[in-house]
């Protein structure tokens, strides 16, 4: 396989896992209806206001930590110096009001479009971190959308969410 037909298939597959884990189930590892805007679309303010237990942060940090951490990423893939992070501070959501939830929502929505643009826009994928940002975004997104999904378990046990 050429070097081209190599990137070519990695982007191919990159953009598919990208596409799943944040808009649509495309049958690659996630259950139908369960990509994470599709996720999000389901949730209350009321209940991504709601700490899942005294140890754990409500679903509207969840949801800014995501955000927060596809813009240092982004940083990162395009090797930009990010200094010293302050990852706590993405945690650091209270309860919001419906409005707040939809205008958080909707800069997550935007942060990841502006990633994917971004993405493309890469020709060769032999800068040092390219690769490895990309994926880390898909996993550990991934990783925050199970625990998204397990904690509406808990926030709605009647429905299983």
């Amino acid at each position: 396989m050429s070097n081209q037909s190599m990137r070519e298939h990695f982007t191919q597959t990159l953009f598919a896992l990208l596409s799943e884990t944040f808009e649509q189930v495309q049958g690659i590892y996630l259950d139908r209806g369960t990509a994470l805007f599709e996720t999000l679309a389901t949730i209350s303010a009321d209940e991504a206001s709601r700490p899942v237990s005294a140890s754990c942060a409500n679903l509207a940090a969840q949801v800014n930590h995501v955000r927060f951490y596809l813009e240092v990423l982004s940083e990162y893939i395009q090797a930009h110096p990010v200094g010293k992070v302050d990852w706590q501070a993405s945690w650091q959501v209270g309860a919001v009001s419906p409005a707040e939830w939809a205008a958080l929502t909707a800069r997550l929505r935007a942060e990841y479009e502006r990633v994917v643009a971004l993405l493309r826009g890469i020709e060769s994928w032999e800068g040092e971190d390219e690769i490895g940002g990309a994926l880390a975004i898909v996993v550990h997104t991934a990783y925050h959308l199970g625990e998204i999904r397990q904690a509406l378990c808990v926030l709605r046990p009647q429905s299983g969410a």
